[in-house]
Order: C-alpha cells, then structure tokens, then sequence
C-alpha cells in the first residue's frame, strides 16, 4: 500500500472493470428501473408512445409504427405537431422567464447572451416572419452556413416554425462544399454571417459563402448575421438581407406554427459519402423529435431545471439533437458556446463548468484525451461540483480516458455515459441507461430499450463473445432516417442491402448496417470498433481493418489503431497500422514488436503489418472519422489528397514525415 492516496486510487481505478452508478444519482434518475428493457421489449413498438408523450401533438396519431413497406418505415403516423411549438411556446407559461440558451462568445465575456424561452420565442418569431417576406414557403429548404453563434438555433427553430425544412452546413467545410450542398438540395435561400471569432481572431466567412454561391446553379436569397461588428465591413450584394434588418421590421410580430404532419421533413443533413457524393439524410418532424426528446431525458437525464452542456457544434448532427431539439422540447437550459477548449487559457472548460454551474457534459473522447495531456491541474482549480453527469461522442473512448474524466471531472460521482449513435440514427443507440446499468470503461454499453442490435459475422450469424463482427440494427426505431433525399434507391443500397432480403415485403428481413465494427461481451455490453468501409486483399486473403484494429488497440499501452493497405510488388497489397500510444508509453521498437507479434497471434501472419507508425494523432474530419484515405497515400508515397475538411490537417505532413524517417 502507497503513503499516496492519489497512487492508491490510480490503482484501484486501473484494477477496475466496471462501476455502478452512484446511489444518490440513481434516486433522482429520471429512469431507475431495470425492468425497462423487458417491458419496452414485451410492449415492442408500443413502447414508444412513451416517447411521443414527451411532446405536445396538434393532432394524434394513429399508428406507432407503419411498417407496411420496408425500409421506408413511417413513425407515428396520422399525427400533427410542429417542433418550434415543442421547443418553445409550451414552456412559456412555467418557464418563460427562465434562460433557455447560454451563449458564450469571444473573445470575452462582454459578448455573452441569456436568451430566456420567452426572448427566444420573440426573436424565432420576428425572424420567421422576415423569412416568410422573403419568399420561404413551407417545404422550401433554407440552408444555413453559420458557427456557434445564437442567430443558428434561431434560425433553425424560425425555419421549422413555418414549416421550411433547414440543412445546416458546418462553417468549417469549404465554399464547394456550400455549393454541392445547395445544389443537390434545391436550396434557393442560404441564411449565414459576416464572420465569427476563433482564439480571439475575428475570421471571415461572408466572402467563404459568397465563393460558394458563385458555384450554386440558381439564385439565391441570402440573409447575413452581423457578428463581427465594426471588425469586418462585409460585402453586400443584390440578393443580401440584413438579418437585424428582418428582425426589426417584424418586431412584436407572432407567427402561427404550420402544423407538419409527423412524416413531413424537419431537416436534412448532408453526410460524407463511399463514394464522395455527400448523402442528404432526411429525417422527419415526429419520429426524430420524439427520439431526441426521450433520449436526452433517459440518456442524459435532463430536467428543465438543469443547465446543460454539450460542447460539439451544430453544424453536426449531435448539436441538432443535444444542444437543440432534446434539451429545449425539455424545457432546460442549454449552454452554447463559441471558441475552443484551450483559449484563452487551457481551463476554459472548467471555467464555464463553474461560472455556471453545468449539470451535465456531453463532449467528445478527441477533447478528453487533450485535457489528460494538459494535465489534470485545470480541471481541479475550479469547483466542478454541480456536474451530475458525464457523456462522450464521436467515437469510442478508451478505458483509460473515460476513467481520467470519470476522476478528474466527475469526482467519482457522476455516471459516464459513452454513447454510440450517427448522423443516420437521429440519436443515441448503444449506451447505458445512468440510473440503471454498471459502466464498462471501453464499452458503450447496452443498446437502448426497444432495439434489437446485434454483432455478426461476414454471413449475418451472431459472433462469439469478444470476436470482432459487423454492428447491425434489426428493427425501425422513432429516429431513424426516412430516406436519402431524392435518392431512395441509394439509401437502400447503402444502409439496407448488405444483411437484408430485399425481394421480401416481411418487415423481419430488413436489416440496417452501419459500417460500424464491434464486439460484444457475455453481459450483451457492445465494444465498438469504428468503421469497416475497408477490406485488403493481402495475398489473396481477404481481411477487414477493423478486425486488425481490434487486435492492435488490445495492446496494452496503444490508444487507438488505424490499418490501411499499402501497395507491395509480391503480396499486392500490405498491411500499414498507425498507432497512437497512452500517456506513460513510449513508442518504441518493443511496443512495434508486440503489436506485430500480437497482430499475428489473433489473425495469422498472413496480417503482419508491413510497417507500424507511430503518431501523435490521426487524421481525422471535424466529426471525428477517420481518413483513411490519406494514410493510404502516405502508405503509397502518393501525392496527399484534399485536407480541408480535416480538424488537424497540419498532422497529415508529420505522419508523412515519420514514415519518410522509417
């Protein structure tokens, strides 16, 4: 036994395989009892009612499910209802007067914003207004190219308000990235901003989307947000409307919500496609808000109470479900904010955590591995006390991550909830429920209640437990996307074909594949893997990198794992890992070695990695995918593919670096 105590609790957590939510936390926990999975799985799809309770219906439904014509399976159906509706005017009379979104902005605190649900209200009805006198119609889609700023949930809330499907555009993508997006989308009104701030920088974006339109095959009414101020004298053509403009001239004015049947569109969101055309994944106005809505309340376990904060952008999926949708149909507090982790100090995290006493932290294992390496001093100079519970996103966390927040930001006493979901999903579909299951640190855990995930093989058949297999869902569920927009037979050729029948009508013979590996262990907890988009022909052998992958990140002291093929004269292709190491391991020739010898003993030394890099990071999408693309050409010696959707571009050169020097 250590004379340290800080020793002796690293140890024990390390020893640990499991923990049990804390007991005070499971007593107030909006879901408690573990007997949910057998009633909602006895009651199936009856279950979900519950969901649709959450949320206030202009006319009732009269199906749960339509199943009558997978896979375009229908959700409550018969039913009308309208999410501005859900997200605002039916709190007004409990919680008007309390703040619906924190905006915190750069570069200091003087730009921060509290907009009560009553001030949100107004400004989501002046600018629905402004957007109906120019022209917006229901079913017309607006697409919004905009940061963090609050005039984005306004305008996506104003948008679905009269009945205007939104298809939000992440600031970060290029100006041809706006351009394919308007196109395939019809879009003939594009609402974005002068600029924004980034670590105390104020950067433009009105001529971005200016360069963008220029690609855009018809014209196009533009409103811009005026962030920056004095700072950037933006330009103004002849179809841009100020939005202080719009606002103004409907000041007071209230805006009738347009009932939307539960099936018609509420947005799309384009996702990056196989084969480089990026997908229009549509989802609906019933299902989806219904899903949000009781995913953040089991999930998450919001209260209206609470004051909520999920760090990701709205750009992605995450932020329309987390910051938007669940948390205000809820009726809480959300915290949005504007800059980065580190600026300007490396606590800004924390700072915010205790300036406003968060409840709860939902950001992705990419941040937590940061704050580790900066070090846990930040986090413990600041009362992060108020914090009840902890969840990640994007991508899987390793054991040792979640049991660094799990300590340093949680105290020991707040559930971890490590979630596995996609832009496809609508929201959360493998994770625990806080106030009922043990946490696996590495595993998401469980599926929800109500779905029928499984792990299979090449042919469809269950794997054996820990064996690496193929993620699949075998039921509909309220959140999932409807179809691919005006693309039906590429939604089922990409998300259906793989493990369906698809000449059969019978509802049982569709199943959704994701693309996504995983395992599964004897208490039906599922370990996901990441993507299995790549398969190597290595000597005739045909083999998945995921299962390599899986065998890499098994070695103790590797963090993360990425396999692609390399060309090679004799075996035509060759096995090339990229490898990030834990903190307190060095990446070395013994590790190199017990990583090849590892690969070798769990699949054959037909897998021997020709070579083992290691890296700092990966290269990675500002949502967290891997692109493997560009290690491939690394692996090749190939000239370095497009790099501006990257969140850490200049990395790309450094791994290329590295391999050059091996």
């Amino acid at each position: 036994m250590s004379d340290d105590p800080d020793v002796d609790l690293e140890a024990r957590l390390e020893e640990t395989a499991a923990f049990q939510p804390p007991e005070q936390f499971v007593e107030q926990a909006n879901v408690s009892d573990p007997d949910i999975y057998e009633e909602f799985e006895a009651n199936w799809p009856a279950c979900w009612e519950g969901a649709a309770d959450l949320l206030d219906w202009d006319e009732p439904y009269d199906q749960v499910l339509d199943d009558s014509n997978p896979p375009f399976f229908e959700w409550f159906t018969g039913g009308q209802l309208n999410a501005s509706y859900n997200a605002l005017d039916r709190h007004l009379d409990e919680r008007g007067d309390e703040a619906a979104i924190e905006w915190i902005g750069e570069p200091t605190d003087e730009a921060n914003r509290t907009y009560t649900y009553a001030e949100l209200h107004r400004e989501v009805n002046e600018f629905a207004a402004g957007l109906r006198d120019l022209g917006v119609e229901a079913d017309d889609v607006v697409t919004l190219y905009m940061p963090m700023v609050p005039e984005l949930p306004i305008a996506m809330l104003a948008c679905a308000r009269i009945g205007a499907p939104h298809s939000v555009v992440f600031a970060g993508f290029s100006a041809d990235a706006l351009a394919t997006r308007m196109n395939a989308a019809d879009s003939e009104y594009l609402i974005t901003c002068d600029g924004y701030y980034r670590r105390g920088d104020a950067l433009e974006h009105k001529a971005k989307a200016d360069d963008g339109l220029a690609g855009v095959e018809h014209d196009v009414e533009t409103v811009v947000v005026d962030r920056l101020g004095d700072a950037y004298d933006h330009p103004t053509g002849e179809h841009d409307h100020a939005y202080a403009d719009l606002v103004a001239a409907n000041e007071g004015t209230t805006v009738e919500p347009v009932s939307r049947d539960a099936e018609d569109m509420l947005f799309l969101m384009y996702t990056s496609g196989t084969t480089g055309e990026p997908k229009g994944v549509k989802h609906t106005t019933g299902g989806y808000l219904s899903w949000v809505t009781w995913t953040s309340q089991a999930v998450l376990d919001i209260e209206p109470e609470d004051t909520y904060w999920c760090s990701a952008d709205i750009g992605w999926i995450t932020g329309h479900s987390y910051i938007v949708y669940g948390p205000l149909s809820l009726g809480t507090t959300s915290v949005m904010y504007e800059g980065t982790p580190d600026f300007p100090e490396k606590d800004r995290l924390w700072e915010i955590v205790d300036a406003y006493d968060c409840t709860q932290l939902y950001t992705a294992p990419t941040a937590i591995r940061a704050f580790m390496k900066w070090g846990s001093e930040y986090p413990a100079a600041h009362d992060l006390s108020s914090l009840r519970l902890l969840g990640t996103v994007g991508e899987p966390i390793n054991p040792r991550a979640w049991k660094w927040y799990y300590k340093h930001i949680g105290d020991e006493d707040c559930p971890v909830v490590d979630t596995w979901w996609q832009t496809e999903t609508g929201g959360m579909m493998v994770t625990t429920l806080p106030g009922v299951g043990e946490m696996k640190p590495g595993s998401a855990g469980p599926p929800l209640p109500g779905l029928d995930v499984r792990i299979v093989d090449v042919n469809g058949d269950p794997v054996e437990e820990g064996r690496a297999g193929y993620l699949t869902v075998n039921r509909p569920w309220p959140g999932m996307l409807r179809t691919l927009y005006d693309n039906d037979e590429r939604f089922v050729s990409e998300y259906w074909s793989e493990y369906s029948d698809t000449d059969s009508d019978d509802p049982d013979d569709w199943v959704y594949f994701p693309e996504d590996g995983a395992k599964i262990d004897e208490d039906g907890y599922i370990t996901v893997l990441g993507r299995v988009d790549d398969v190597l022909n290595v000597s005739g052998h045909r083999l998945g990198t995921m299962e390599i992958e899986s065998a890499i990140v098994g070695v103790p002291g590797v963090a993360e794992a990425a396999v692609v093929g390399g060309h090679h004269d004799v075996k035509g292709e060759a096995v090339y890992a990229y490898v990030i190491t834990e903190d307190g391991y060095d990446p070395d020739e013994p590790l190199r070695e017990n990583i090849i010898d590892t690969v070798e003993d769990a699949i054959g030394p037909i897998a021997r990695p020709e070579a083992v890099v290691f890296t700092p990071e990966l290269p990675k999408t500002r949502s967290g995918k891997i692109m493997r693309r560009l290690l491939e050409d690394i692996a090749n010696g190939e000239a370095l593919g497009d790099t501006s959707t990257l969140r850490n571009p200049d990395i790309v050169d450094d791994i290329a670096a590295s391999v050059g020097d091996d």
